[in-house]
């Protein structure tokens, strides 16, 4: 049934991270209920969704984030057991998924500075597609799973434009790019033509695919640095943007925000900057 739900999900269109994060949560609570109850699951009973909510809670003491990511991976399998015919009513609701007070600080935690230098010691690499990678995700406010999948038709250099084609919930955007991404992209188109793959309509191929893999993207961050990710680009983005005049709209519209209080959130002082202040007291 594992199998079978993976697909469900797959046909569905959701990303990759996301299957494989339902899966472990699901797993998770097979094995809770193989504890508890000594039989296998045959279905979901609300009964024991809210005992495995409060085990979560008050055993495993797990924050609400993670409990209302464990909840949506659930109720993603109560839509397939649904639709499989193995039961015919939800039985988790919205109600279920539990309060979180949204962060007060801004999730940008990395400064120009340290942002410059991880793209500098890129750069030194003498890899020119790492390069541009690293500075389309700090300079555009792209997502990785974005960038990775840019197709060659998608970029407009002169217009200084991309076409962002798959970004999240299927929406369709367009991102402006400056002058840094613009002349990493042309250096790396240079080096591009002496790739084998390099007929892909993909922008960013590898030695062994045409299109580079998150995994290998995630490695070249791990390689050169303990901090920054590309998410951790994402945030940087956002918040410096806004820093340097942008308006909340034009950051959301940029980031590809669907709601307009995520991108208030990197207005909010840093962290650090509460804890200055903190002192001060």
């Amino acid at each position: 049934m594992i199998e079978e739900f993976k697909d469900f999900m797959l046909q569905e269109e959701i990303n990759n991270n996301t299957v494989n994060s339902y899966l472990h949560h699901l797993d998770d609570y097979l094995k809770w209920f193989r504890d508890s109850f000594g039989s296998e699951l045959t279905k979901l009973y609300r009964e024991n969704i809210l005992d495995f909510k409060s085990y979560l809670s008050t055993h495993r003491i797990l924050n609400a984030k993670t409990i209302n990511a464990k909840l949506a991976a659930l109720s993603k399998f109560n839509e397939f057991l649904i639709q499989w015919h193995v039961q015919s009513d939800m039985v988790i609701f919205k109600t279920d998924y539990m309060r979180v007070q949204v962060d007060f600080a801004s999730p940008a935690d990395v400064s120009k500075n340290e942002v410059e230098a991880f793209r500098q010691k890129i750069l030194e690499s003498d890899n020119k597609r790492d390069y541009t990678i690293v500075t389309l995700l700090a300079y555009s406010g792209m997502r990785i799973s974005e960038a990775i999948s840019l197709k060659l038709s998608d970029i407009n250099l002169l217009a200084k434009e991309i076409l962002v084609r798959y970004g999240k919930g299927k929406k369709q955007r367009l991102v402006i790019i400056n002058d840094k991404i613009v002349n990493a992209i042309k250096q790396y188109l240079k080096e591009r033509e002496t790739q084998k793959f390099k007929d892909s309509e993909y922008l960013f191929i590898s030695r062994e695919s045409e299109k580079v893999s998150r995994t290998r993207v995630n490695h070249i961050f791990n390689d050169y640095s303990d901090k920054i990710t590309p998410h951790t680009l994402r945030h940087f983005f956002c918040s410096y943007a806004l820093e340097n005049g942008w308006s909340v709209h034009e950051v959301a519209g940029q980031a590809g925000h669907s709601n307009i209080h995520m991108t208030l959130i990197y207005m909010n002082p840093s962290r650090e900057e509460m804890k200055r202040k903190a002192n001060l007291l």
